[in-house]
């Protein structure tokens, strides 16, 4: 991204062996619970604990953002006594997590258009980010009522209102402020649970150049080692951003000889 965060398609970014930034959309919560003969609000219950063991499982691996699809601008479109639920599951997560992410080091930030929401609900959210803006340990981003298109057309409004006179010449560096998830890296590594293999409207500007992981298992089921799989596999990949694979092997001699500067770490501090 602009400043701060290298953007994959202006620059080559700094990688690691462990992805710094894992965005997942969480799917199969109504199938797990039909497959269970319960109904579906059950999945999104249990669901809510996997999230839980993630935040605490990125903790573990130094993982340092953490982003969760938890409501697309497409799920109004469900039964309206599931949305119903949904929206007291997420006020119900606010008011019994929040003391536990502040306690262990977690910031909170939602992105999306939260205007669709209840003030009551707003209102925590804010509480919420607001009590954990300080910390570093990990980052974990909500994405409620998001959509990526909604993302890119929002940032390109804000642009334009902020720099009219440039209106016809604007370029990335411009628009990526303006983007919701301007304060992350992009994400390194993306995984879906639930065995659908499409991206769903989901950070479409973010993904760029992120490595791709589908699995079968559904959301509640996911849990450590369905995550160091996605992981193994994210470390099998060779990320090349637009090189040829002789590019990358030549890269370590010429660095030896001092042709090419080394590496450096992806900044550790957190915006």
């Amino acid at each position: 991204m602009a400043g701060k965060f290298t953007s994959s398609t202006q620059a080559i970014p700094n990688v690691g062996d462990m992805p710094r930034h894992i965005a997942i959309i969480m799917d199969g919560n109504g199938r797990w619970a039909k497959r269970r003969f319960m109904p579906r609000v059950a999945g999104h219950k249990r669901g809510v604990e996997t999230v839980r063991a993630m935040v605490k499982a990125c903790i573990a691996r130094g993982v340092d953002y953490l982003t969760l699809f938890a409501f697309s601008s497409e799920n109004w479109r469900r039964p309206a006594e599931e949305v119903s639920f949904l929206m007291s599951l997420f006020i119900n997560a606010l008011q019994g997590e929040i003391g536990k992410l502040h306690a262990n080091g977690v910031r909170l930030k939602v992105v999306g258009d939260l205007s669709a929401f209840e003030p009551r609900l707003v209102a925590l959210i804010r509480e919420g980010e607001a009590t954990t803006a300080n910390n570093s340990r990990l980052t974990l981003t909500i994405a409620a009522n998001y959509g990526g298109r909604w993302d890119i057309l929002q940032a390109m409004n804000q642009l334009a209102l902020a720099h009219p006179e440039k209106a016809g010449c604007y370029g990335e560096a411009d628009l990526a402020p303006h983007l919701v998830m301007a304060y992350a890296p992009e994400p390194d590594l993306f995984i879906r649970t639930g065995g659908e293999q499409r991206i769903s409207n989901f950070l479409l500007w973010q993904l760029a150049y992120s490595e791709l992981h589908f699995t079968d298992t559904l959301w509640p089921d996911f849990d450590e080692p369905a995550l160091d799989a996605a992981i193994a596999s994210y470390r099998r990949r060779e990320r090349r951003f637009g090189r040829t694979s002789e590019q990358l092997a030549e890269q370590p001699a010429a660095q030896a000889l001092g042709v090419l500067p080394a590496p450096t770490l992806a900044p550790s501090s957190r915006d």
